[in-house]
């Protein structure tokens, strides 16, 4: 019977245009994410190489003021990209993976980026994981709803119902062979993914594959379900479509509309508005304050005094830090709303499936907005660095040729990502298994 079940499914000509759809897709979503990742490799070796041309002109241009000269030099901090990134690209593509900046007021400098077709921001990617979020559960809807129904409305359901030993056990045969199908395509996709994108068989990319077919179960589940209601063919395409609608798109807009309201973000503006005042203020305020100020910043530097008659390298890099300094509350307000809007959508997003998925696939390939807000807080770190080396070096008025500016090298961020596979996937297990139970349970009679 199961060969025979078998050899019906693939004569459906459903099957063959749901595997045309998926396969060409498919190439399209794995060539994006190559196209993403080629162009950010490229870039950031293009931008090192850049990097070490920059300081050779610069101290060619500036050879005897070493403030002059760190004024204009740029140094390099990088948000490597993840083959995973390939996956599920985020909003990596909209956010700066490079900060390439100067011992300046830093806050004017993190934010900036490369300019994007706003067209293409509108439409978004069709990575692999979009692939999987949205269209892999419209294939499991097209391939499952009518699998009961079709049976009655053709009037053999009777008898299978006479014939079969088990009719539940003949319903399940022909479920499980649609999701042999299906799992079977979404390996092909992964293994040609891993392939293309040169993934390796990290536990990263391994938990990105069991999320993604805990997340077809699911659908199957639902499909299960409505299924198990004994409705007519076209009632369950309509419910299942509008659980797809639902889930997939209303939902997701919906909460991330709320969290917007929840933890509005002000600061955003107010940042860069009292970064820039503060600083442009300065040249109007006693210099004598701006250096206490200064020094109750940097204590250590206090040894170098107050130098108040005419223009000093000391007053204005100074006056380039009380900018940062006067708008670090409204930059600390702005990060931890961010990552307050995280941490409400991760826990929302446990009872919606689509958007669990999405979400865990940004957050393993570091690509969420957390991830880029992390690099930003690495990158004020890089730049107190760099700033704490070169300060002494310029007040004490060393001559360029005799500092190391070649130490400076581009640096890369690292980060931590602490995702538990058992937490995430705990709740999208449950809500299949209540699916399925409680789609047997009303069906008891019908199966005895």
């Amino acid at each position: 019977m199961y060969s025979l079940l078998i050899k019906h499914f693939f004569r459906l000509k459903t099957v063959w245009l749901v595997f045309g759809i998926l396969i060409i897709l498919g190439a399209f979503s794995i060539s994006t994410g190559k196209q993403f990742l080629s162009q950010k490799e490229e870039a950031i070796t293009k931008a090192i190489t850049q990097q070490q041309k920059h300081l050779k002109i610069q101290r060619q241009y500036h050879k005897d003021d070493i403030g002059l000269l760190s004024y204009y030099l740029k140094f390099l901090f990088i948000n490597p990209v993840q083959p995973l990134a390939g996956i599920s690209i985020g909003q990596s593509d909209l956010n700066s993976y490079m900060q390439s900046v100067s011992i300046l007021a830093l806050e004017g400098q993190k934010h900036n980026t490369d300019l994007v077709n706003p067209m293409r921001q509108q439409v978004g990617n069709l990575d692999v994981g979009f692939l999987i979020v949205f269209l892999f559960p419209l294939i499991v809807i097209t391939l499952n709803f009518n699998l009961l129904s079709d049976e009655e409305e053709k009037g053999t359901w009777k008898m299978i119902v006479i014939q079969s030993k088990s009719s539940f056990k003949f319903l399940l045969t022909k479920l499980s062979i649609r999701l042999v199908f299906v799992f079977a395509v979404l390996g092909l996709l992964f293994l040609t993914s891993k392939m293309i994108l040169g993934i390796p068989f990290t536990k990263d990319f391994f938990i990105i594959i069991a999320m993604s077919y805990l997340y077809v179960l699911f659908w199957f589940a639902l499909c299960f379900f409505v299924i198990l209601l004994r409705k007519s063919s076209s009632t369950n395409a309509i419910s299942l479509l509008a659980s797809w609608l639902l889930l997939v798109v209303f939902l997701p807009v919906t909460i991330s509309n709320y969290i917007t309201n929840v933890y509005p973000i002000d600061e955003a503006f107010t940042m860069e508005i009292k970064q820039r005042d503060a600083y442009h203020e300065k040249w109007d305020t006693d210099k004598k304050e701006t250096l206490e100020k200064f020094y109750e910043h940097y204590p250590h530097l206090k040894k170098y005094g107050f130098k108040t008659e005419g223009f000093s390298w000391l007053w204005y890099y100074a006056m380039q830090q009380m900018g940062d300094d006067d708008s670090k509350t409204e930059c600390e307000g702005l990060y931890n709303k961010i990552k307050k809007r995280e941490v409400l959508s991760k826990k929302i997003a446990q009872f919606f499936p689509p958007l669990q998925l999405q979400l865990s696939m940004n957050t393993i390939g570091k690509t969420s907005l957390s991830n880029h807000i992390d690099f930003l807080s690495a990158t004020t770190k890089f730049h107190e660095g760099v700033r704490l080396d070169i300060y002494p070096k310029i007040f004490e008025n060393h001559h360029p040729d005799v500092v190391d500016f070649e130490k400076y090298k581009p640096e890369f961020f690292k980060s931590e990502t602490n995702f538990s596979l058992i937490k995430n996937v705990f709740s999208m297990f449950v809500i299949s298994l209540i699916l399925i139970s409680f789609g047997v349970f009303i069906n008891v009679k019908h199966f005895c």
